[in-house]
């Protein structure tokens, strides 16, 4: 079963410096029909304007990946990170039992487009942890490439959960599937260009619930870039 939440659907800011759009409930929205997906608790689609950004502030107990398409990200935190996050890299944040951090944008000239995706850790109070790898576009041109895990396989970031995250890049015309264990649920969110699902179209900004389904198929309409997670 197919259910799509259509990319003009979500809760949208826009703070001037920052344009956000929410798939799920954050901040100043919230829809009780909309809280989130399994573990999955934020889909944030973030646009900062050059040279501004996140002052340092304080998460716990979540897992938080950042996923840059456009610019670049600079992050600092309390563990004594920083570093700059471009398209291609996955930076993976464990809150745990507390780590403060600001995210900026590191251009002065040019905006930075990136997702904020928010996991619920399967256990609280944790040690805070913080990974970054690179995926190269070779890596995910018309494959699934796995991202995230929860053992880290096949050089994938750790995060502290039963998710499997994977990101693909399709040309028109490409096509990408996925099986799902018994049991197991998806969420498709469509970053870029569009793809079809059976006989839907999702668009840049679109999600969509996978429930009760063996397997997918995902095909290119126009040059996608995507995120797929299995779920428990």
């Amino acid at each position: 079963m197919l259910t799509i939440r259509r990319s003009h659907e979500r809760g949208h800011a826009d703070h001037g410096w920052l344009d956000s759009h929410h798939t799920f409930s954050f901040a100043d929205y919230h829809d009780p029909r909309h809280m989130g997906f399994r573990t999955l608790r934020v889909i944030n689609e973030d646009c900062v304007a050059p040279g501004k950004g996140f002052g340092t502030h304080s998460h716990r107990d979540m897992e938080i990946i950042s996923y840059v398409l456009a610019g670049a990200l600079e992050h600092k935190d309390s563990l004594g990170t920083g570093s700059v996050i471009r398209p291609g890299d996955v930076q993976r944040m464990s809150a745990g039992t507390g780590v403060a951090h600001s995210e900026f944008n590191s251009s002065h000239t040019e905006p930075v487009h990136f997702l904020q995706i928010w996991i619920l850790p399967e256990t609280r109070g944790s040690a805070p942890g913080y990974e970054q790898k690179r995926f190269e576009p070779e890596a995910r041109s018309g494959r699934l490439r796995l991202i995230a895990s929860r053992d880290g396989r096949e050089g994938s970031v750790v995060i502290h959960q039963d998710v499997a995250l994977y990101a693909a890049l399709l040309a028109p015309g490409q096509s990408v599937t996925h099986s799902f264990a018994p049991g197991r649920h998806g969420w498709l969110q469509v970053a870029r260009g569009a793809v079809t699902v059976g006989d839907a179209t999702l668009r840049a900004g679109d999600g969509a619930a996978l429930e009760q389904t063996e397997k997918i198929e995902i095909a290119g309409v126009e040059a996608a870039e995507l995120l797929l997670f299995d779920l428990a």
